[in-house]
């Protein structure tokens, strides 16, 4: 059961109005690594989870990022307050209106028309939030990886989020929410290393003749080595001739077929076959002349021959 507090986890003191800088902020509300992405990952992985510990935890910070999805909202919302009385009012000429909301060149001046200055549940270009940035899996693995990257990404948003804020307190609130993202990462690195073993992911082994083979497929200038492809960790492998067909076959493919099938699928071939000869003219061609494009290799030959000898 959910119940709410009216007041903020955060305090939220916004010094002036800023149409521009609220569209930016929607981008940690309805956007990819935004507040309500995090809530709902964490919230239905909760739901699927066994581990009791796990469980309450996921549930935990599932919550709390609803709390942040309020902080983030109410900074949207503070910041659209004045062009939103100016807007429904109507209190300035047209077009000095359509410029000061368009603000520093942003769609701020889309958002305050289709929303009112209310927070959308978009991100800062306006596209709506979707159910597919949520990328669980169901594996508390690989499901915690993600969420660690996740807050990682968070993090990042508000930092830049922060660096182009001048006001003080929309600053301190971007610099509360961007600080739990590094909690919450911590928790979720915890919970990850709890788990023995927790890598490979899953239950099946690996095929070990090429669990440990580093290919290095991308060859040139650049070519560096290091921990992640060194001989004590892996078996480089730099010959082409080396990673292709490397479970020792002929690298081709092969499928067996029915005799309905085969027969199916060489009449679908006979039909579909191109003909080597046809040399039609294609769309380049169109509206040229039609004496200055010879239709075959040979006529071309011989019309290059009288060039020549026109010459």
């Amino acid at each position: 059961m959910f119940a709410h507090n009216k007041r903020l986890q955060y305090s939220v003191h916004v010094s002036e109005c800023n149409p521009a800088l609220a569209n930016l902020m929607l981008e940690q509300f309805g956007g990819p690594q935004g507040e309500l992405a995090a809530a709902m990952r964490y919230f239905t992985q909760a739901l699927a989870e066994d581990d009791p510990g796990r469980k309450d935890m996921l549930l935990d910070i599932a919550t709390e990022e609803l709390s942040h999805l309020e902080v983030i909202g109410t900074i949207v919302a503070m910041l659209n307050k004045g062009a939103k009385g100016r807007l429904a009012e109507a209190v300035e000429e047209e077009a000095e209106l359509f410029r000061s909301l368009q603000g520093a060149g942003n769609d701020s001046h889309v958002t305050q028309v289709l929303f009112g200055g209310g927070p959308a549940l978009i991100n800062s270009g306006g596209q709506l939030w979707t159910a597919g940035y949520i990328d669980s899996i169901g594996d508390p693995s690989c499901d915690l990886r993600s969420n660690i990257a996740a807050e990682s990404r968070a993090k990042i948003v508000y930092e830049r989020l922060i660096n182009v804020t001048a006001d003080p307190g929309v600053k301190d609130a971007l610099t509360f929410l961007m600080t739990r993202e590094m909690s919450h990462q911590k928790s979720f690195e915890k919970a990850l290393y709890a788990i023995e073993p927790n890598f490979p992911p899953g239950k099946l082994p690996g095929m070990p003749e090429f669990a440990e083979a580093y290919v290095n497929t991308s060859q040139g200038t650049g070519d560096m080595r290091g921990s992640w492809n060194s001989g004590e960790n892996f078996d480089y492998i730099t010959d082409p001739e080396a990673f292709l067909a490397m479970d020792g076959g002929d690298g081709l493919s092969s499928v067996k077929l029915s005799r309905t099938e085969k027969s199916a699928l060489l009449a679908m071939a006979k039909r579909t076959r191109s003909d080597p000869e046809f040399d039609p003219v294609t769309g380049v061609g169109l509206g040229k002349d039609p004496a200055t494009m010879p239709k075959t290799p040979k006529a071309r030959k011989e019309a290059g021959a009288t060039r020549k000898r026109a010459k």
